[in-house]
C-alpha cells in the first residue's frame, strides 16, 4: 500500500500545532432534520478554510532542503493551494499554483496576497494540472499533488484520527469524495483503529469519478460539467487515493445540484456556518435520502471547506431555497386593465405570500390585447404553501404556471 497507517500516524505528530485541531460539535438542529445523531467536524475552521491545510503541511515539511529552496507547485480548484501557500510562506518555500480560470475568486485573490505565483489556466482542473507538470519540467520544481501524493494523504487521513478522539462511539462517516485523497486517507485511519466505523463518499452528479473508477476497476476520466461543488470537481480520481480507499470504503452515494444547495442553506439557518459546496456534500446526502441504514446513528460529517464567494454563496442560497419550498416562480395572465395588477398582487398578499420580483410581458404576447403575461417570483413557506397558492389562482380565474423545483433524488453505488 502506498500510504500506512503508521503514516497518518506520523503526520499528525508532524503538523501538531501548525494546523487547526477543528471541533467536532453535536448538532441537535441538523439530527432532528436527519434523524440521525450528527457532528460535524469543523475544518472549514482552518485558517485557510480547509482539511487541505493537512495534507500540504505534512507534504512541504517532507520536503529536502534542495527541495524548499528551488520550490513547489500545484494544480488546484483552489483550497490545496490555500494550504500549500499559506504553510509554504510560513516555511519560507516560494510556491506556485495553477488555477483553472473558473476557479473562486476568493481562492485566487487570497493565495496571491499570502505571496502565492498564480497561474490560471483552463477551463477545468485537469487542464490546470496539465499545465503545472509543464511548468514543473521547465522550472525545476517539486509537484505536490493535491489528492494523490501519498503525503498529502496521510496529512488528511488526520482527520480521521481527530474524529476518533473526539467522538469515539461514532458509527459512520460520509465523507466528500472529488480527487479521493480525503476519503483515503480517513479510511485508513478509521478503518484501522475501528472497522465497524461504516464510512461512505459523496460527490456530485456532475463529475461522479469515483463512481466512474469503482465501476471500472480503476481511475478513468468523465466528463465534468459545472457544479455547485466546484471543490469535488475533479474529473479522474487518485490512483494512490483510490488504491487506498477503495478496499476500505464502504459504499458512495451521489448527490444532485439543488441537495448541496439545500445543505449549504441549511447549515447557514440551523449552524450559523458557511460553507462552500464541497463541504454541504455529506449533509446534502443526508437530507437527500440517500443513506438511510443510517437513521438514529450516530454520524460525522466533516465539513471539509468554507471558502466560498459571496455572489456564489448567495446564487447557492436562493437555489436552496426554491429547492425548500420558500421561492418559487410562475407565469399567470392577468388583466391589463388598471387594477388588474393591484388585484392579482392582493391576491398574493391574501395567501401570505411575497412577491420578490414581477415584470410584464406585452409586445410578444398573443390574442387578447386586455390581458397581459407576468412572470413573477414569489416568497412562500414550503412546498404546501406553494399548492396553496397554485389552487387560489386557478379558482380565482387565473392562468397560471409553475416551474417545479420539486424534491431532487440520487442514487447509491
Amino acid at each position: 500500500m502506498v500510504v500506512e497507517f503508521s503514516d497518518i500516524a506520523a503526520a499528525a505528530q508532524r503538523i501538531r500545532g501548525k494546523v487547526v485541531y477543528s471541533p467536532c460539535p453535536a448538532s441537535i438542529p441538523l439530527s432532528l432534520a436527519t434523524g440521525m445523531e450528527i457532528h460535524c467536524k469543523l475544518d472549514n475552521l482552518q485558517r485557510t478554510g480547509s482539511f487541505k491545510e493537512r495534507g500540504a503541511c505534512n507534504a512541504l515539511q517532507l520536503l529536502g532542503t534542495a527541495e524548499q529552496q528551488r520550490g513547489v507547485i500545484a494544480a488546484s480548484a483552489g483550497n490545496h493551494a490555500l494550504g500549500l501557500t499559506y504553510h509554504a510562506r510560513l516555511l519560507g518555500i516560494p510556491v506556485t499554483v495553477v488555477m483553472p480560470r473558473t476557479a473562486p475568486l476568493t481562492k485566487v485573490v487570497n493565495c496571491r496576497q499570502m505571496g502565492g505565483e498564480v497561474i490560471l489556466h483552463g477551463e477545468d482542473f485537469e487542464t490546470a494540472r496539465q499545465e503545472a507538470l509543464r511548468l514543473q519540467a521547465e522550472r525545476g520544481l517539486t509537484l505536490i499533488h493535491g489528492f494523490d501524493d501519498p503525503a498529502v494523504i496521510a496529512g488528511q487521513g488526520t482527520m480521521g484520527l481527530e474524529i476518533l478522539e473526539q467522538v469515539p462511539d461514532v458509527e459512520a462517516i460520509i465523507v466528500p469524495i472529488g480527487g479521493a485523497g480525503l476519503i483515503a486517507g480517513v479510511a485508513l485511519a478509521v478503518k484501522t483503529l475501528k472497522p465497524d466505523v461504516l464510512i461512505i463518499g459523496v460527490e456530485p452528479d456532475r463529475v461522479a469519478s469515483y463512481a466512474a473508477a469503482v465501476v471500472a476497476g480503476h481511475p478513468v476520466m468523465v466528463a465534468a460539467r459545472p457544479t455547485l461543488a466546484d471543490g469535488l470537481a475533479v474529473p479522474q480520481v487518485g490512483h494512490n487515493a483510490f488504491a487506498v480507499a477503495r478496499p476500505l470504503v464502504d459504499h458512495t452515494v451521489v448527490v444532485r445540484e439543488q441537495d448541496v444547495a439545500l445543505a449549504v442553506l441549511r447549515l447557514v439557518e440551523l449552524e450559523r456556518a458557511v460553507v462552500e459546496g464541497a463541504g454541504a456534500a455529506s449533509l446534502a446526502a443526508c437530507l437527500a435520502g440517500l443513506v438511510p441504514e443510517l437513521r438514529g446513528r450516530k454520524v460525522v460529517l466533516p465539513l471539509s471547506g468554507g471558502n466560498i464567494d459571496t455572489t456564489i454563496l448567495g446564487r447557492i442560497l436562493e437555489r436552496g431555497l426554491a429547492r425548500d419550498g420558500r421561492l418559487c416562480q410562475f407565469t399567470a395572465i392577468i388583466s391589463d386593465r388598471p387594477g388588474g395588477l393591484a388585484a392579482f398582487a392582493a391576491l398574493i398578499a391574501d395567501e401570505g405570500a411575497s412577491i420578490k420580483h414581477i415584470e410584464h410581458e406585452r409586445t410578444f404576447m398573443e390574442g387578447d390585447l386586455s390581458t397581459v403575461t407576468v412572470r413573477c417570483v414569489v416568497e412562500t413557506r414550503d412546498a404546501g404553501h406553494i399548492r396553496e397558492l397554485r389552487e387560489r389562482l386557478a379558482r380565482d380565474g387565473y392562468s397560471a404556471l409553475f416551474t417545479e423545483s420539486g424534491p431532487a433524488t440520487g442514487h447509491a453505488n
